[in-house]
């Protein structure tokens, strides 16, 4: 058995610039409120490359490279029902080529297995207009009889909410100004699933970080945040990202509120 962290010396948050298949090993039985993150699609394949116009520039339909390996959600279930408390949730970003994958891997695992559908207000138009706009993900729910579930209204707890795509000014850039992750997900749909399924001083965990959003999702919220990232650049503007948070910024001290550990 793997050496197992300390939850109880998370104060706050801790960030990880490693592998997520070798931490969550790390991580205690019954011990996650809330799992919300954002793997690949497994939908590189599925590219065609630039697409062209002569009346205005290339549209890039590529993702980065980390979509090339392909995801198996069977490497997951495992982990994440071992680590989840009893009260606990799981949600996952995915996309209509996987979630029957999903299905078979975590609907046997736990008492319900459902879905929400995220609503692009904004999608990439259909410039050939010879399909329809690619405006839906969908996000695997899960969890077990007794779960946190914090009911709002009938009608603000439909499966389907809608939001515009991560734009503007929160949008993590690199130092030319270029949008630095391509798949970032807006605060708006973090901070309501949060909203639902945890609550405050709760631990939630990201093993597919990517530049922080659901850690900044959660800390704005006053809940704890674990977050895993294996690309170091990633790492490093969750790093700036989330630094305003804590007083004492980065450290690397395991028992401070920011524990910054490399891998």
């Amino acid at each position: 058995m793997e050496d197992r962290i300390n939850i109880k010396e998370l104060h706050k948050c801790c960030l990880v610039n490693g592998d997520c298949f070798s931490f969550l090993k790390k991580i205690p039985d019954n011990s996650i409120d809330l799992i919300l993150t954002d793997p690949p699609y497994n939908i590189a394949k599925y590219s065609t490359g630039n697409i062209k116009f002569d009346w205005r520039s290339d549209i890039n339909n590529d993702l980065a490279e980390w979509d090339l390996s392909e995801l198996n959600p069977n490497d997951l279930v495992g982990e994440f029902k071992r680590i989840l408390a009893p009260k606990g949730n799981i949600f996952i970003f995915c996309s209509y080529n996987i979630i029957g994958e999903y299905h078979k891997a975590f609907d046997s695992e736990f008492d319900t297995f459902q879905f929400m559908v995220w609503h692009k207000t904004n999608p990439v138009p259909n410039f050939r207009k010879s399909s329809f706009l690619n405006s839906c993900e969908l996000i695997v729910s899960c969890w077990n009889k007794g779960h946190t579930w914090n009911f709002t209204t009938q009608s603000e707890m439909h499966n389907f909410i809608e939001s515009s795509i991560c734009m503007g000014s929160e949008r993590v850039k690199d130092s030319e100004g270029k949008y630095l992750h391509p798949t970032q997900k807006p605060l708006a749909i973090l901070k309501k699933i949060i909203k639902i399924a945890s609550n405050e001083n709760d631990i939630v965990l990201d093993c597919f970080n990517g530049v922080g959003s659901t850690g900044e999702a959660a800390l704005s919220l006053n809940r704890r945040y674990i977050g895993i990232e294996i690309d170091k650049t990633y790492m490093n503007a969750t790093y700036k990202r989330l630094s305003r948070f804590f007083d004492n910024k980065i450290n690397t001290d395991k028992q401070s509120d920011y524990a910054a550990i490399w891998e």
